[in-house]
């Protein structure tokens, strides 16, 4: 699996398109409603999916735990929402907690990691 995380607007799904040669139609963009297409090559928006899995009582980092065989070879891109104020609401808060611990798995478990910043890529793993 690839971890891809980045801030808004940083280029990352651009940046992973090029890197891995994926199109438009392998992508799943994650909501907070709906559960992640399987299928596709790479979920975009997962920090989406960790506030689907809270709003369900499921932790996220578990639910990765459980389901490798979902997300193993595949391209995982997470919006970084972890810098900046820290949110006021109790539930926003959990929702970043959450999803910094999903990302810890992930990363541990990644064959590549990479913070996208301005379109550029810093590799971490």
């Amino acid at each position: 699996m690839i971890l891809i995380f980045g801030g808004a607007y940083q280029g990352k799904t651009a940046w992973a398109k090029a890197q891995f040669d994926l199109r438009d139609a392998d992508i799943y963009a994650c909501t907070a409603e709906e559960a992640p297409n399987f299928s596709k090559k790479c979920w975009t928006n997962l920090e989406n999916f960790t506030r689907f899995c809270l709003a369900r009582g499921v932790d996220p980092e578990e639910w990765f735990r459980e389901n490798r065989l979902a997300w193993e070879g595949k391209v995982l891109i997470f919006r970084d929402i972890f810098c900046g104020v820290v949110p006021l609401s109790g539930e926003d808060r959990a929702w970043r907690e959450a999803t910094g611990r999903a990302l810890q798995y992930l990363a541990g478990e990644a064959g590549r990691v990479s913070r996208i910043f301005c379109g550029l890529e810093q590799r971490l793993k």
